[in-house]
């Protein structure tokens, strides 16, 4: 059985690139459901239930930063693994963006197996089927 998995992008190409690279990494994905921005995402989530969820940060209308606060607020959502797809490194704010509930994350550009073997940490799991190891690249912490 498959994870239902949203992916959080205001760039349709950057949510198909996500998409193909998820497919591609082997993580076993039921249903892909997809968001233009925070607010959107919310509204899907009224209606359907996700196991985890990718998101970008800089997004028109409701940013990466509000959502996980909408989602870290709302005790429906708050137990929902995020997984923050960014260029950003600096360690301020990627503790802030944790403090607000990020479960992990994933710097661009990423390969396959760095989101498979981030998803698999953020959803607690111990491996997937044995698929991969660990390259370093992610920015899990």
């Amino acid at each position: 059985m498959g994870f239902r998995l949203m992916i959080v992008d205001d760039s349709s190409s950057m949510r198909s690139i996500v998409k193909r690279t998820v497919e591609m990494s082997g993580f076993d994905v039921e249903q892909f459901l997809e968001a233009d921005n925070g607010k959107t995402a919310l509204e899907i989530l009224d209606n359907e239930w996700v196991d985890v969820i990718l998101s970008d940060l800089n997004m028109p209308v409701m940013d990466g930063e509000a959502f996980l606060a909408a989602l870290k607020e709302n005790p429906m959502f708050s137990e929902i693994p995020v997984v923050v797809v960014t260029t950003e490194g600096r360690n301020e704010k990627l503790q802030q963006l944790r403090n607000l509930g990020a479960a992990a994350f994933v710097k661009k550009p990423f390969k396959p197996e760095v989101i498979r073997d981030t998803l698999v940490r953020a959803l607690g799991l111990d491996s997937l089927d044995g698929l991969g190891e660990d390259d370093g690249d992610d920015m899990d912490f």
